[in-house]
């Protein structure tokens, strides 16, 4: 592990496919942290709590307290982590390969995960009253048109290697993992992505990626 002054403290949901994406970038970097579990369905919600939306008041996790400061979002979080602990980078040296790494993670973070986020969800069927069957229909047609459109631009891209972004792992396979896991939890068929499945194979064989899995957190039910 690498060594830090301050244990890092990460506000965690095991499910969580932003948090996810943060764990493994923190075990990819060595990084010890404390696991703070915010669970975002006991309770009410723990995320909703005046304790919690005291620290974040967008009552989302993941929340990174760094010996006091702290930061949400979890693309914020990866990049502060990889400019303070430089070692092992989670972006390429080059501009065009930042650029291209982030094209590839806010495809991922920003237009395929927020529609199958717990809240829009929840709204989904309460609010507005859809069905359990209306939401696995939408939940299906965000993924697939999402992991149909990173297919293809992986599938040509010739900066792909083993991963998303040549053959080390980088910020897009942070984002890339939870998605399919995901993908997977709502009965998503996989076969027709063979470009994401194979990357997604490379990714869990690595230790330190495999750790940051859904069913190996504290909190896991």
């Amino acid at each position: 592990m690498t060594m830090t002054s301050k244990k890092l403290v990460l506000h965690n949901y095991f499910r969580s496919s932003a948090a996810y994406r943060v764990r493994i970038a923190m075990n990819l970097k060595g990084l010890d942290y404390e696991y703070l579990s915010v669970h975002l369905t006991r309770e009410g919600g723990m995320q909703f709590k005046d304790t919690y939306t005291a620290l974040n008041p967008q009552q989302l996790v993941p929340l990174l307290d760094d010996d006091g400061f702290q930061l949400s979002q979890s693309l914020a979080i990866i990049e502060y982590l990889d400019e303070k602990y430089p070692a092992i980078r989670l972006l390429p040296d080059s501009l065009h390969g930042r650029a291209r790494v982030r094209q590839l993670t806010l495809a991922i973070a920003c237009d395929i995960h927020p529609l199958q986020n717990l809240r829009v969800l929840k709204y989904l069927t309460g609010k507005l009253t859809l069905t359990e069957e209306n939401k696995a229909e939408w939940i299906k047609h965000w993924l697939e048109l999402g992991l149909t459109a990173l297919e293809a631009d992986l599938a040509r891209a010739p900066t792909r290697g083993k991963f998303c972004f040549g053959d080390t792992p980088t910020m897009a396979d942070c984002a890339l993992v939870p998605q399919l896991f995901s993908a997977a939890r709502f009965n998503v068929d996989m076969q027709p992505y063979p470009t994401l499945r194979a990357i997604y194979e490379a990714c869990e064989a690595l230790p330190a990626i495999a750790a940051a899995h859904p069913a190996r957190q504290p909190d896991s039910e």
